[in-house]
């Protein structure tokens, strides 16, 4: 289907909406249309073959209205030239009319054709009607590696150099892929843009030329060194920004850090695979760091200020309330990794009882007179007691 037969339909007359329908309008009109003209609603061979039609004029026109910037497109392009082609007739739009000093679809000064394909090419997908040889600028290849960190440099963040091995022009033949001596030709079947169209009918899209693989250039003797790629291999450290709080087995991007790429091509990106090791002390729960503090029977029962390290600071003092049991977890605000907002988590202090290995004769005599069984309730009598009622 033409560009002049595309603006000679009226897609907003097709779903029975104004120019001025909203999104929600759009598509309620497009579902009962649908709903009325599908084949599977119209049984007969007649009442099929039209439905089937209209079906597609449906499908057609909300395929264009409901893409906010393929509508955009339709609109400025009606408003354009007119309220549709359709108008154009009377103002001599047909070939070599008077309306316009030129044909807008070809038939006038030499390059309209041209110029309005590639006016309408970004509404339907299609490749204007000027082409050109100039080579494709091509996106260079993303590449992949892996770093092993210390804790301290996941929770912080740190600066890594990263020895890369990744695609660059090779240099034998300056990325041409053509044997020293011989260039390239231009591949006719996408005339140097690296591009082909692909037909679906009513709409086409671009994909990468099957003959030269979107290179836009034919090789016929190739280089020996690349086999005509005109790709090889290159090695190259970079220094490369962790940011902090990264965790163990996190896979992050760094945009720009990949491959070069071709013809004036923006670089891949680099994807980076983070292995952190193990602290002695600390340990992780998101955003929030966690550590374990041994204290005394005393300390719990009667209550205490004890000293909790920090990682990569001063230790902080945290108070211990009378009655503490063993394992109880303590917050401590900030001291955590750090989170994308700037912002940290916090430090999870868990206390536990350390039991002495071995008493002197003096701390036996005090404990064996708390462990007097008639000083207090009997911890274990309700749990017997829950235990015999099951």
């Amino acid at each position: 289907m033409s560009t002049k037969d595309y603006l000679e339909k009226d897609y907003y007359a097709v779903l029975g909406v104004p120019k001025t329908a909203t999104a929600e309008e759009i598509k309620k009109a497009y579902r009962k249309l649908a709903r009325k003209y599908h084949p599977d609603a119209n049984p007969g061979s007649s009442a099929n073959s039209e439905s089937t039609a209209k079906f597609k004029e449906v499908s057609e026109a909300y395929d264009i209205l409901s893409d906010p910037k393929r509508r955009k497109e339709y609109d400025d392009a009606r408003a354009l030239f007119g309220s549709g082609l359709g108008g154009f007739a009377g103002a001599g739009a047909s070939r070599g009319g008077p309306g316009f000093p030129f044909d807008l679809f070809g038939g006038g000064q030499p390059g309209a054709g041209d110029r309005i394909g590639d006016l309408f090419g970004g509404l339907f997908n299609r490749t204007g009607g000027g082409r050109t040889t100039t080579r494709r600028a091509r996106r260079g290849q993303d590449v992949e590696s892996e770093v092993t960190l210390s804790f301290s440099e996941a929770v912080e963040g740190t600066t890594v150099s990263l020895r890369l091995t990744s695609s660059s022009a090779c240099q034998a033949c300056g990325g041409t892929g053509a044997k020293a001596g011989t260039t390239p030709r231009v591949c006719p079947t996408c005339e140097g843009t690296g591009a082909a169209s692909r037909n679906l009918g009513s709409f086409a899209f671009s994909e990468p030329c099957r003959d030269c693989r979107g290179r836009g250039l034919l090789v016929d003797d190739p280089c020996p060194v690349c086999d005509g790629s005109g790709r090889g291999k290159s090695t190259r450290t970079i220094q490369a920004r962790i940011p902090a709080g990264v965790a163990d087995g996190q896979r992050i991007r760094l945009k720009g850090k990949g491959a070069p790429g071709e013809n004036g091509g923006p670089p891949g990106d680099l994807y980076v695979q983070i292995h952190v090791q193990p602290h002695g002390v600390f340990g992780r729960s998101g955003d929030n760091l966690t550590i374990t503090v041994p204290v005394t029977f005393t300390e719990a029962a009667l209550g205490a200020e004890i000293k909790v390290p920090t990682l990569g600071g001063l230790p902080v003092t945290l108070r211990i309330p009378e009655g503490t049991p063993n394992g109880r977890t303590f917050r401590v605000r900030g001291r955590g990794a750090a989170r994308k907002d700037g912002t940290k988590g916090d430090l999870l202090v868990t206390v536990e009882i350390a039991v002495p290995p071995h008493l002197d004769d003096r701390s036996r005599a005090t404990l064996e007179q708390l462990h007097d069984p008639k000083a207090g309730a009997d911890l274990r009598a309700d749990l017997i007691k829950q235990a015999q009622s099951e």
